[in-house]
């Protein structure tokens, strides 16, 4: 019998062909690369003719960005600037890649641009994987050129995918979703194998007969003054009126998430902060707890040895009360997630049903909305769900519903605050500190919104 390569064989294959002629290249680059140290930043090999192609609008925070000596300042300038539109900034960034002596300012870029997939992107990449003189630099260039032939080969899957759908084939479809899930992964750096991915089947934290009050809140996990007075808070309320349970909104931990289940973070940014409630935190992953290679799988797995930790899966669904909650995996939405999401809604006979991630489909706020989650996941929860609730924009807001879907975002809870924008779609937004305190019964559901002072900032009641 001849021998047949598995599907998973064959990728992995064509993976390594890709990485190797990708790397072989840079290695034939690596005398163009190493930065020259300059004494002044705008000495550092950017003319002041590299300035003038930045757009106009630009060029005075170019300007400012070449006159700064400090590196750590220079690197938040370089950092904010290659937050611009890449096609403004690209050419005048990696001059400065190519130049700067700091490796916080080349990290930065590099953090940066290193997502977007042009052939002079590739190239900078490259030459400073190869040979950059900072380690750290070295190793961010490689994972960002991982990432990016990664996801040109994941096309190849994402077509297979698109001829079972088209041939009705739904065995191979299904099996393809899964790998699509692993391909993610892949394409991430993140370990997270197979069985830790597992959605387990719906599960129960309180009787459906009874009312439920709990809290949520996001973007928190930074060790800062902030978060300790907000979760000072939280205990306070706790006392007063005992919460059943909360839901965290992802961005646990910065800023690469968790270790492992033993970095000794989970107990002085986790149990000592939280511990003391004495209630379980549903948790759901963020992109910063994403950006750790282990982290997703360490959080998962802390699962086992705490009494307060729970995230069984990257998505999961259980029922409390009234209300039945849909967590999710918003850093990227799988097919196999969103067909999950699409059934476990349409099956549930909940009276309230609660989806929530951190990423959110609309907002006020310096991100905007996300037009991914906007085609992907709108369509799934309207008509389905009756709050989405999500953290990543770091202040609070209460945004006008679709499709009889409320948007509530929670992101106040300790890490640096996000500037709002004025919108006609929201009901109320405010840039401060603070989580939420819900309470569900059968004809109604109550949102507030609470500051780092204890302050009642809003209030909103759902009736049914």
């Amino acid at each position: 019998m001849a021998y047949q390569p598995t599907r998973q064989r064959v990728l992995t294959v064509l993976v390594t062909c890709f990485f190797s002629l990708s790397l072989v290249a840079a290695a034939g680059q690596q005398a163009q690369t190493s930065p020259t140290p300059s004494a002044q930043i705008n000495a550092a090999g950017v003319s002041d003719e590299r300035l003038d192609k930045l757009p106009v609008r630009l060029r005075e925070r170019g300007r400012l960005l070449l006159g700064e000596g400090d590196g750590r300042r220079r690197a938040d300038l370089a950092d904010e600037l290659a937050r611009e539109e890449p096609a403004d900034v690209m050419e005048f960034l990696l001059a400065l890649l190519d130049a700067d002596s700091s490796a916080l300012v080349r990290r930065a870029i590099v953090s940066r641009l290193g997502r977007v997939s042009t052939p002079q992107m590739r190239q900078a990449l490259e030459r400073h994987a190869a040979s950059d003189s900072d380690v750290g630099v070295a190793e961010l260039s490689l994972d960002r050129l991982r990432a990016l032939i990664l996801r040109d080969t994941e096309q190849l899957l994402l077509n297979r995918m698109e001829l079972a759908r088209r041939s009705s084939d739904a065995v191979g479809l299904r099996e393809l979703r899964q790998e699509q899930e692993r391909w993610i992964a892949l394409v991430n750096g993140v370990m997270l194998p197979s069985f830790l991915r597992a959605v387990p089947p719906v599960f129960s934290v309180k009787a459906g007969d009874q009312p439920v009050c709990f809290l949520a809140f996001g973007d928190f996990g930074t060790g800062s003054a902030e978060q300790k007075r907000l979760a000072g808070v939280m205990r306070q309320f706790n006392q007063q009126t005992p919460f059943d349970f909360a839901l965290t909104l992802g961005d646990n931990f910065y800023a690469n998430g968790m270790t492992s289940p033993d970095d000794p973070r989970w107990q002085s940014w986790w149990e000592d902060l939280y511990g003391a409630l004495h209630i379980k935190f549903y948790a759901t992953l963020g992109n910063h707890d994403w950006y750790g290679s282990d982290s997703p799988a360490a959080e998962i797995l802390y699962t086992r040895q705490s009494r307060t930790w729970r995230m069984p899966a990257p998505y999961y669904t259980f029922t409390a009360g009234p209300v039945q909650f849909f967590a999710l995996d918003t850093n990227e939405m799988s097919e196999a997630q969103l067909v999950w999401l699409h059934d476990e809604l349409t099956k549930s006979l909940a009276r309230w049903k609660v989806v929530y991630g951190h990423h959110p489909i609309y907002s006020v706020a310096a991100r905007g909305n996300n037009q991914k989650l906007l085609q992907q996941l709108q369509p799934i929860l309207s008509g389905r769900a009756d709050i989405y609730l999500t953290g990543h924009e770091h202040n609070l807001q209460h945004l006008k519903p679709e499709g009889g879907v409320h948007f509530f975002i929670v992101g106040g809870g300790g890490q640096k605050l996000d500037r709002l924008t004025a919108d006609p779609r929201a009901f109320f937004a405010v840039q401060d500190y603070g989580f939420a305190m819900l309470e569900a019964e059968q004809t109604q559901f109550r949102v507030r919104f609470i500051n780092a002072d204890g302050k009642q900032l809003y209030e909103y009641r759902l009736r049914k």
